[in-house]
């Protein structure tokens, strides 16, 4: 390229020193022919290689099955090394134009180096960029924090570049300028700490596998309650299902508490957790003709059966006087009631059989007894979760009437009017 250059220009001058001209005015006068010539051939060289490079990966990337390439195109890449190859020959052809001008030659050389030095990681950019929006397509990327990699990745690129420029410019020894960075780091990690803390994050993150993009997750300190849209190298941004945006910083998610809900989605079921309070006070024993009216329901008819017998034969074999229901054994109709309940979550249809299921009795407290139900729903869908939950406990409530229980509710207004009445 330098040859090619050299019989391009220069011949301006030695034509005008054929003719006589003194050399001030032959060198300016050729600078000026010359610096329109390679204004001229660069401009030239660009088209016909902008052209060339750019239709050549749009039928490339149109025969291939590949998404990469097409990805390169949408990203310019073949564009933005088009502008390069006409800068090498700028290049080359600057110490030939200014060669009888030597402070600007060194000059103009270091601006059109520094500017081919920006040129080539801005093409490495739009390489990567399309590399990470092809990794995003793929089915197993789509789950990792690929714009954080892409970030620091970029970020090394650009500290080698600038550290090029600058030992460039100012002609600085390798070691001299690593002398100067080791006086400045403190500077330098304070001024970066952030993008260090959250490079460290992501990473453990990655490895460790505790978030991915999709996942539904719920940290409190920062108000978010949503599904994980975008994992950066200093912010995790999730959109809450109000349909605003929370923005997480990534070093957080490992020195702070937040839930993950991916196991409840690849689990079997979506866990119901939920309980009424019963009123202590409608507890009691239950008697032989209530116990018959109760077998009526279907449910508990056999359980009725099988537990009367029981407790006739431990009562006669241990002399019990049952003229006082405290004596003995007894059923209640709380303990009845929960039998119910159980059977009645064994038959629910919405409910996962092969997963923890039960109607148990908590710690009382002031408020009453509550009876709480675990179990797990086959359906993950937030809906139709809501709906098989809201069955189970519309029959609860409704169905306590039937053993005489009552459910636990502060009074109303209305409650305290039709007592004064």
């Amino acid at each position: 390229m330098k040859k090619i250059a050299e019989s391009i220009f220069g011949w301006m001058y030695r034509l005008l020193k054929g003719w006589d001209f003194n050399d001030t005015l032959a060198s300016y006068f050729s600078l000026c022919i010359d610096i329109v010539v390679l204004c001229l051939l660069a401009y030239a060289i660009y088209l016909v290689f902008r052209f060339t490079l750019v239709t050549a990966m749009i039928l490339i990337a149109k025969k291939t099955n590949t998404k990469f390439d097409d990805l390169l195109v949408s990203n310019k890449t073949a564009k933005y090394i088009a502008h390069l190859i006409p800068l090498l020959f700028i290049y080359k052809a600057v110490p030939i134009i200014l060669k009888n001008f030597i402070y600007w030659e060194g000059v103009f050389g270091k601006l059109i180096g520094i500017y081919i030095v920006l040129l080539v990681l801005w093409i490495i950019r739009t390489i990567f960029n399309a590399l990470r929006d092809y990794l995003k397509q793929q089915p197993r990327y789509s789950d990792k924090p690929i714009d954080s990699y892409i970030q620091v990745i970029m970020i090394v690129l650009w500290t080698f570049g600038v550290v090029a420029i600058i030992l460039y410019l100012f002609n600085i020894s390798t070691g001299k300028l690593l002398t100067t960075f080791g006086a400045i780091s403190a500077i330098v990690i304070l001024i970066f700490r952030d993008t260090i803390l959250g490079f460290i994050a992501s990473i453990q993150v990655s490895v460790n596998d505790m978030v991915r993009i999709g996942d539904w997750i719920t940290m409190e300190k920062f108000g978010a309650d949503g599904d994980v849209i975008e994992i950066n190298l200093a912010t995790v941004k999730v959109r809450n299902f109000d349909y605003t945006t929370s923005t997480i910083p990534t070093y957080s998610l490992i020195s702070d508490s937040f839930k993950n809900w991916r196991g409840m989605y690849t689990s079997n079921g979506r866990r119901i957790k939920r309980h009424v309070l019963i009123k202590a006070n409608s507890i009691r024993f239950l008697q032989e003709s209530e116990l018959t009216e109760l077998k009526k329901i279907q449910l508990v008819s056999e359980y009725i059966d099988q537990r009367q017998e029981e407790i006739k034969k431990y009562n006669h074999a241990h002399n019990i006087d049952k003229t006082l229901s405290v004596n003995g054994r007894n059923l209640t109709n709380f303990g009845l009631f929960r039998k119910y309940i159980n059977q009645y979550l064994e038959q629910h249809p919405g409910l996962n059989k092969e997963m923890t299921m039960m109607c148990r009795q908590l710690q009382s407290n002031e408020f009453g007894v509550p009876l709480e139900i675990y179990a797990f729903s086959n359906d993950k869908t937030w809906i139709n979760y809501e709906y098989i939950m809201a069955d189970i406990f519309d029959h609860i409530i409704a169905s306590v009437v039937y053993f005489d229980l009552e459910i636990y509710e502060l009074p109303s207004s209305k409650s305290f009017l039709d007592q004064i009445k």
